[in-house]
Order: C-alpha cells, then sequence, then structure tokens
C-alpha cells in the first residue's frame, strides 16, 4: 500500500503520488466525516483503497478503525474498427469484424444494417462478445450500410462499413 493523503496534528499532507493533485478531504477534517474526492479519475486509479483511523489513547481493538472500499473507473468504449474478411461476391460468405481498443468493462458488440432496408442480427450469426457477423449465401439485396455499437455501462461508440456484393 502507498500513503496518500494523511491527516496529523491539524496538518493535511498529501504524498507525491501521481493522485496529488487530483485527491484531498472533502470536508475539513473534524467537521464532517472523513470523505476523500479523486478528481479527472484515470483507470490506474482504480484498486483497494483503505482509510486508517489512529486516535490517541483509544483502546479500540487493531482493524475496528480501518474501512476498506474498492474502486473500479470505467472506460467507455474507444471508436471501434470495422472490417470485412472474404470476398463479397453472390454466393460467398463474408465476416464484418468490430473490434474497440479501450473500455471497462469490455464493451459488447451489435451489428445493423442500416441502409437501404434497416435489419438486426442475431447469435448465431452474431457474436455480442467477438464483435463479429457472419454473413452467408450472400446476395445482392444484401448489400449496404452495416454499423456496429461498442456499448459498456460508461457508454458507446459507434464504425460502419459499406458492404458491396
Amino acid at each position: 500500500p502507498v500513503q496518500i493523503l494523511t491527516y496529523l496534528d491539524g496538518v493535511v499532507k498529501v504524498e507525491e503520488t501521481e493522485l496529488k493533485p487530483r485527491v484531498g478531504f472533502l470536508y475539513p477534517v473534524l467537521t464532517h466525516n472523513i470523505s476523500v474526492f479523486i478528481n479527472a479519475t484515470r483507470e490506474r486509479d482504480s484498486g483497494q483503497y483503505i482509510c486508517t483511523v489512529n486516535v490517541v489513547d483509544d483502546a479500540t481493538p487493531l482493524g475496528r478503525n480501518v474501512g476498506v472500499i474498492n474502486l473500479t473507473v470505467l472506460v467507455p468504449p474507444a471508436v471501434p474498427a470495422c472490417q470485412l474478411h472474404g470476398n463479397p461476391t453472390v454466393g460467398a460468405n463474408v465476416t464484418l469484424s468490430c473490434s474497440s481498443k479501450k473500455g471497462k468493462p469490455s464493451p459488447t458488440y451489435q451489428w445493423e444494417r442500416t441502409d437501404p432496408i434497416p435489419q438486426v442480427f442475431f447469435p448465431p450469426a452474431q457474436d455480442l462478445a467477438r464483435g463479429t457477423l457472419r454473413l452467408t449465401n450472400l446476395s445482392l439485396e444484401m448489400s449496404g450500410l452495416y454499423v456496429c455499437t461498442a456499448e459498456n455501462r460508461a457508454g458507446f461508440e459507434k464504425c460502419s462499413i459499406v458492404l458491396e456484393v
């Protein structure tokens, strides 16, 4: 563990960590509870945070003066990359793929065709976790604009690809 923030003898001290310019006590110490803020959170701020309260001449048994919280910083998906794999000719099979380099938790992927006629897809043709859409026995009518949405609890991003059969 790395000590980040202390209050001792009326003095607040912020240790030299990457959190230093972004962390502090939410309220003046001794006026409210000992809440802490972290501004401009980053994914690497995720982890376990421990608050220890030591009072001079306090007979509290060890372990009763400790609070623990686990922080998970969510990250919206990055703009995904859409790709076409295979040769889009009549009667052939192709796979459309969609992948986002960032996202916490890992994004799920949803494909849809928007033009000329809207169409949604379901498993097994579509793999929500891998971001793939398998199109089999291509026909001219399957041509159009395909849009992939990468989504998690923190947000979503889209990419698109034009399929010309």
